[in-house]
């Protein structure tokens, strides 16, 4: 064969299978195009789900921190500081001592009121006293009066028959007078001597009440010296040391409650349009990842964006202005339970999600139906027992036999 012959049955080999080859290349191509076109509806509609099942039904932030109560421990009156009992870490009860301060001074503080106190009270015995002497005197000047004016009476006849001088009869008459007036000079001092008792008994007396509120400060003043706990927590920022001279007022330490924490998670202001009070939330903090999951509840949100209560608020009315999204921040409340079980410390970073399925709640918080946010006793037990040691300062000065007005305590 010649080479002409053999090129042309190459070119007709070619042609046939560049003829093959385009005969196949469009049922693989819209082949090809169908199944991406199915791939990417099958995504869509994943997308979809996911959006309506999961990502409308939530909100979520990793701008949330561990919120808690930080109350701050001070002093209540001046003094110097003589015993620590408490350290940074440790753990502390309610009404357990934590400080205390030098009682010197206020023991002879103490000590004066507690005199003042008895004085009062023996003085207020001694008023009644003599109030029943005056009342005793009133009836002795009206006996007086009595037999002055039955003496004149008897004596007016026998002047008529001149069986008595003028002047006799008229030393009568000056006699009456002088009875009437002592008797009312009697009552005049009866009254007085009455009007610092009367209406109440010794106990109650303005003077006793008075002495036995001097005595009452001064006695709380004397255990303000020891400083307690008001609350159950942890210690931190303890800067008292041994040998303070500290003022009433200033911070010593701070006790840090980890029962009752909470989140405050910061979101944006395009995230709030669902979110509702009562609303439940899962809340995974970076202290233990992924592998403990804290539930909580909404319990409101705040009334400003940061930016409103930060020191120096931005000046949005200037002429360089750059928008930025703002964030609210919302409480959630944590399960103690859960807490008791996976300790967290305050500022600790969380991740929030927020099921806002259920938006039919209520944006603001309702009234408060607790007056207290936080209460503690301890300041009432100290109150107590320092009027438990009035009454019986008082009861140890009381006459013990009784006296007008009463002697007994209510």
């Amino acid at each position: 064969m010649s080479a002409t012959e053999s090129d042309k049955s190459l070119d007709k080999t070619a042609d046939d299978n560049d003829s093959g080859m385009a005969a196949k290349n469009p049922a693989k191509r819209r082949k090809t195009l169908l199944i991406m076109l199915l791939a990417f509806a099958l995504i869509g509609v994943i997308w979809f789900l996911l959006w309506k099942l999961v990502f409308s039904t939530r909100e979520t932030t990793d701008n949330a921190y561990v919120g808690g109560n930080q109350v701050a421990i001070s002093a209540q009156v001046p003094g110097t500081v003589v015993a620590i009992l408490a350290d940074d870490t440790q753990h502390v009860e309610a009404g357990q001592i934590l400080v205390r301060l030098d009682s010197t001074d206020a023991s002879v503080r103490l000590s004066q009121a507690r005199s003042a106190l008895a004085q009062a009270v023996r003085q207020v015995r001694q008023q009644t006293d003599s109030a029943s002497g005056s009342d005793a005197a009133v009836a002795a000047r009206q006996i007086d009066l009595k037999k002055a004016e039955a003496d004149l009476k008897r004596r007016l006849p026998l002047i008529a028959e001149q069986a008595e001088a003028p002047e006799t009869i008229q030393h009568l008459r000056d006699g009456v007078d002088q009875a009437r007036a002592a008797l009312t000079s009697a009552q005049a001092q009866a009254s007085a001597e009455h009007a610092s008792i009367e209406g109440t008994d010794i106990a109650n007396n303005p003077a006793v009440l008075q002495a036995r509120a001097n005595f009452r400060a001064a006695w709380v003043a004397a255990q303000r010296n020891t400083i307690y706990a008001p609350v159950s927590g942890y210690v931190a920022q303890r800067s008292v040391q041994l040998g303070n001279s500290v003022q009433a007022g200033q911070q010593l330490m701070t006790v840090l409650p980890l029962h009752d924490l909470w989140i405050d998670a910061n979101f944006k202001e395009s995230q709030l349009r669902h979110i509702r009070i009562g609303q439940p939330a899962k809340i995974e903090a970076d202290l233990y990842g992924s592998s403990v999951e804290y539930h909580g509840k909404v319990i409101g949100l705040g009334a400003g964006t940061g930016s409103v209560f930060s020191l120096l608020p931005a000046q949005n009315a200037t002429g360089n202005w750059i928008k930025v999204v703002q964030r609210v921040p919302v409480r959630i409340a944590l399960d103690n339970q859960e807490l008791d079980k996976h300790p967290l410390r305050i500022g600790l970073s969380s991740d929030v999600t927020i099921n806002i399925t259920d938006d039919r709640g209520a944006v603001l918080a309702p009234q408060s139906e607790h007056p207290a946010v936080a209460e503690t006793t301890v300041y009432d037990q100290m109150a107590s027992k320092a009027d438990a040691e009035a009454d019986q300062v008082i009861q140890a000065n009381l006459n013990s036999s009784g006296s007008t007005g009463g002697n007994r305590l209510n």
